[in-house]
C-alpha cells in the first residue's frame, strides 16, 4: 500500500470521491480545511449530538439510548469538560475498490485538548462521516461548525480487495446523517 499524493487525491475527487471537494486548502481566520499534500482535511458539519448525563442514561453500543446525548445546530459547539459529542462531515465520500483511509486529528483542536476518532473508512464505503469528538479537558471546548475538523489520508493498494464494505452490505453504507451504533 502506498499513501497517495494531492495530485491523485484531486483526480479522485473531481470523479465524486469527495463531494463537495476543496481543491485547496482554505485557512483565512478558519480552522483549515480542502486538499493538502497527502490528505484531505474534512469539515465538521452545523449537526450535533452531545453526550449528557442529565437523564441518567448509560452509553451501551447494544442498547444505545437517544436520551444520551442532546441533538443541536449551530454554528460552533461547546463540549462539555470530559465528555464527548458526534457530529457529521460536510463531505460525502465514495472509497475506491482499492483504497482504505486513515483519519487523524488536527492539531490546532489535538493542542486544544480535542481528540477525534473516526475509524478508517473501507474500500467501497461511501457516505457522510460519522465524527466521533472527545474533550479531555477539564473545561469546555469549542468546536466549529463548516471548517476542518480532521484530515483523511488515503492509501492505495496494488490491487483491489476481494471483498469490499459494499459486497458486505455494511450496516453504515450510504449513511446520510449523525448514525448511532447498530448491532
Amino acid at each position: 500500500m502506498s499513501i497517495k499524493c494531492d495530485r491523485w487525491i484531486r483526480e479522485h475527487a473531481l470523479r465524486g470521491m469527495i463531494e463537495p471537494f476543496s481543491e485547496k486548502q482554505v485557512r483565512e481566520g478558519v480552522v483549515s480545511y480542502g486538499l493538502s499534500s497527502y490528505g484531505y482535511d474534512l469539515r465538521v458539519s452545523d449537526e450535533f449530538r452531545i453526550f449528557t448525563n442529565v437523564n441518567g442514561a448509560i452509553v451501551d453500543p447494544k442498547k444505545f439510548d437517544d436520551k444520551s446525548f442532546v441533538e443541536m445546530h449551530a454554528e460552533s459547539v461547546l463540549i462539555p469538560p470530559n465528555s464527548f459529542a458526534l457530529a457529521r462531515s460536510v463531505e460525502y465520500f465514495r472509497i475506491p475498490r482499492n483504497v482504505l483511509t486513515i483519519c487523524v486529528g488536527k492539531s490546532t483542536y489535538a493542542r486544544c485538548g480535542i481528540i477525534v476518532n473516526v475509524t478508517p473508512f473501507e474500500p467501497e464505503w461511501e457516505g457522510f462521516v460519522t465524527l466521533e469528538i472527545s474533550n479531555t479537558t477539564p473545561l469546555p471546548a469549542r468546536v466549529y461548525a463548516n471548517e476542518g475538523l480532521c484530515q483523511i489520508l488515503f492509501f492505495q493498494s496494488d490491487e483491489a480487495c476481494e471483498i469490499s464494505y459494499a459486497d458486505r452490505k455494511g450496516k453504515y453504507q450510504k449513511q446520510q446523517g449523525i448514525v448511532l451504533p447498530k448491532l
